[in-house]
């Protein structure tokens, strides 16, 4: 697999990786190698970052698009992530509340959907 797709899978922002994993095609068994037993480099970057966006955007608790609008295109570690949680700018409370609302919608048409499904099981 190409290194993009590697770091992709395992979460990590590739800039941030050593350059020969960089440079290097990784096979299936080292993927679930580097899974089962990520070397202290791997550790390093999940725990402390940089983080790519969808990480970003998951410990803030928003969209990749909020975060966006919010004015973040660069990765972020998690000392900056906590630092924005902690003290959190008017966009990230807007995102956080429109995200959260887009969710129980998401999951109000999911039950919708289910009720409707159980109704028609009734009835056949």
């Amino acid at each position: 697999m190409k290194p993009a797709t590697v770091a992709k899978k395992l979460g990590i922002y590739l800039p941030a990786t050593p350059q020969e994993f960089q440079d290097s095609t990784i096979s299936r068994e080292e993927f679930n190698e580097l899974q089962s037993n990520p070397p202290e480099w791997l550790a390093e970057l999940r725990r402390n970052g940089p983080h790519p966006r969808p990480v970003v955007a998951q410990k803030l608790n928003v969209s990749i698009s909020g975060l966006a609008r919010g004015g973040v295109e660069e990765a972020l570690t998690t000392a900056e992530i906590t630092a924005l949680l902690q003290a959190p700018p008017q966009w990230l409370v807007t995102e956080r509340a429109t995200h959260a609302a887009v969710r129980a919608e998401n999951q109000r048409v999911k039950d919708e959907a289910a009720k409707k499904d159980a109704r028609r099981g009734r009835a056949n």
